[in-house]
């Protein structure tokens, strides 16, 4: 069962066997420098202006907001004498634009409401941006483009902070209040620095694989020719939000190319769509379609896999742990025969795997890229979350196997 499950996945480009490491990492390392140079990349390669190594004040709280894939989330963060963070009045509604088309209007008085219980807490706002934003130099940020099948349009080319102050302004909140924006990635980086502390590192690397994927690193001033607006030192260091689910030129085979065409921007996160929890689910519903249509399972359950519209990705999670509980799955095990369950589960295995190979070539390719790592005694420190990266069966230690022959390939480096 397995050799045919990878037959057919050969047939159709998305064996993960047959992913070439060297030659995507390669790829990815030069969109990379295209985007650092400001020349056409399919990766924004976007300064966040947070300077590498700098101390903050932790004496003072700070209001922390979370705009991710399907939830919205706020928060007042202090700092102990530890500097051990304590979170308290936490907020969580659904993200504006997922549910239901948002205007610009209600997009941004959603997240005022989510906020505004923990306004008068701090003047300082830390607000974590989870799509492409362009980061200006005064800490804003302008969204690019929302990714995630996110419907809020009218706030695409907009600045989240300015227009959030506005609506704060609005409602009676007069005083001056600094809001930072930056990306999940970047902020994943940020607290990796604070939680190892007392680990030496010779570099960082943040990795994010829940509804999205993305990856951030520390990159030299000197190499980014897209600074603008503030006196950058060429020997400094700086984050960079690679924006890596938005690659276009990764491991895609036909059924991939099928299924992006389905959905709301068939141009934009080309990457994080062969993978990523946003679409994992309705990429293997067009792979099972697909294999049903040629008759590789019972007849029942192809006629079964053609009348189903939707699979969410946590449910191949659920069938892959077999026997599967609360999804669509349990309701067609009366249905299939031994095969159908072990040809499905290899399949959808597969899948898994592939985002192994995925998540390795973009984590390999950040490593290299900043230079780090070459001493076993000074290794990069990867911070890695989602709810993919943790939920997937066997994922992280395929990702760990994959990661170290990704980087044995260009040269030992050490994570």
């Amino acid at each position: 069962m397995k050799e045919k499950s990878h037959g057919f996945l050969s047939k159709y480009g998305m064996l993960f066997s047959e992913i070439n490491i060297r030659k995507n990492i390669d790829l990815f390392i030069s969109e990379m420098n295209k985007g650092l140079a400001g020349n056409t990349s399919s990766l924004k390669m976007l300064p966040t202006y947070i300077e590498f190594g700098r101390k903050s004040d932790r004496l003072k709280p700070v209001i922390v907001m979370d705009a991710g894939g399907t939830y919205l989330r706020s928060a007042v963060v202090n700092f102990n004498k530890n500097s051990v963070p304590v979170i308290s009045k936490v907020t969580k509604s659904i993200m504006p634009g997922v549910r239901n088309p948002s205007t610009k209007e209600e997009f941004f008085n959603a997240i005022f409401n989510n906020v505004k219980k923990v306004l008068n807490e701090s003047d300082r706002i830390g607000f974590v941006f989870s799509y492409p934003i362009e980061i200006m130099p005064d800490m804003d940020g302008r969204l690019i483009k929302f990714t995630k099948e996110v419907r809020a349009p009218e706030v695409e080319g907009e600045k989240i902070g300015a227009n959030l102050l506005a609506v704060m302004r609005n409602n009676g909140f007069l005083s001056n209040r600094k809001i930072v924006l930056l990306n999940d990635t970047v902020a994943l980086l940020l607290s990796g620095t604070l939680a190892f502390a007392s680990r030496k590192y010779a570099g960082y690397i943040g990795f994010v694989l829940g509804t999205g994927m993305n990856a951030c690193y520390v990159e030299k001033n000197s190499n980014i020719k897209t600074l603008s607006g503030k006196n950058c030192a060429p020997d400094g260091l700086q984050l960079i939000n690679i924006e890596a689910g938005n690659f276009s030129k990764g491991p895609a085979g036909k059924i991939d190319e099928l299924y992006n065409k389905r959905t709301l921007d068939p141009l934009a996160a080309r990457l994080e769509k062969l993978f990523s929890g946003a679409y994992l689910g309705g990429l293997a519903l067009e792979l099972l379609k697909t294999a049903a249509g040629e008759g590789m399972f019972s007849d029942r359950i192809c006629s079964l896999f053609d009348k189903l519209q939707k699979l969410e990705s946590r449910e191949i999670d659920s069938y892959l742990n077999y026997p599967p509980a609360d999804s669509i799955f349990k309701d067609f095990l009366d249905a299939m025969t031994e095969e159908d369950k072990v040809l499905i589960y290899f399949l959808l295995d597969a899948l898994i795997e592939r985002a192994a190979v995925i998540s390795a070539i973009v984590i390999a390719s950040a490593i290299l890229k900043s230079g780090s790592g070459c001493s076993p005694c000074e290794p990069v420190c990867v911070i890695a979350e989602g709810s993919s990266f943790y939920n997937m069966k066997n994922f992280k230690s395929r990702l760990d196997c994959y990661l170290n022959n990704a980087l044995n390939i260009r040269g030992q480096h050490y994570f």
